[in-house]
């Protein structure tokens, strides 16, 4: 039955596929190897020194200092991707010779936080500028650091880079791999579905069993004629005699 269907609504699940992989094809080009992408990762390490002359009998300084650690990160985090932070960087690169606008190394800016612990990643097209980027970056947090931690009223405060700027290149991600056989294949399944809901909402009938469904007799079936019409009736030829003169 099922089969039946679509074999009488084969148009929705043939073409529909057919264009949704045409213009994706076109959308996504597929044949052609996508740009390399390169990024870079740092993570960093952000403390609060507890307080030397603090009396121990009141309170643990090692314990405080380490709960403001963990808000301090929270607002350093936000420190990083901001625009004065970019612009910091831009004039490292310029004494570089890298002319890299910083409205554009804050776009590309991805920073996240795990308890005192501070990730930063760069993405970017070309492997030499996003080094320098990596470079400049570590330079202005050691040198600029304590600028910016004064800004949010912390003072005895230290941050460590973990980890040495080093650029990997990106593959394809997943979705970049399977976003033109996924395009297809929900088109097939929209197709087939536009199929049967076509029959569903079609109320003509074509089965003896549509009607005794429905709890209407049948008397007669009129079987269909195979071939294209009914048969075509020549007519006959009469041949006139001319009379013998």
């Amino acid at each position: 039955m099922y089969w039946a269907i679509l074999r009488r609504r084969w148009a929705a699940p043939v073409l529909l596929p057919l264009l949704v992989a045409a213009f994706s094809a076109v959308q996504l080009r597929p044949w052609q190897e996508p740009a390399r992408t390169y990024s870079v990762t740092m993570r960093m390490l952000v403390g609060v020194l507890p307080l030397a002359e603090a009396d121990t009998a009141q309170y643990d300084p090692r314990y405080f200092a380490w709960m403001t650690s963990e808000y301090l990160v929270d607002d350093f985090t936000e420190v990083i991707g901001t625009e004065m932070f970019a612009k910091a960087i831009n004039v490292r690169l310029t004494e570089k010779g890298f002319n890299i606008p910083a409205g554009l190394i804050r776009a590309q800016t991805n920073t996240g936080k795990q308890h005192r612990i501070i990730r930063v990643t760069f993405t970017w097209d070309d492997a030499a500028e996003l080094q320098a980027i990596a470079e400049a970056t570590v330079a202005v947090l050691e040198e600029n650091a304590d600028d910016y931690f004064s800004l949010l009223g912390t003072q005895n405060t230290g941050i460590r880079v973990l980890d040495s700027p080093t650029v990997v290149t990106q593959g394809q991600s997943v979705r970049e791999r399977v976003e033109w056989p996924l395009r297809i294949l929900l088109a097939v399944v929209a197709g087939i579905s536009v199929a049967f809901l076509r029959d569903y909402l079609d109320d003509t009938v074509r089965r003896r069993q549509d009607l005794e469904e429905k709890g209407i007799p049948v008397l007669v079936m009129i079987p269909r004629r195979r071939g294209f019409g009914l048969p075509m009736i020549r007519p006959n030829r009469f041949h006139r005699r001319t009379p013998n003169r």
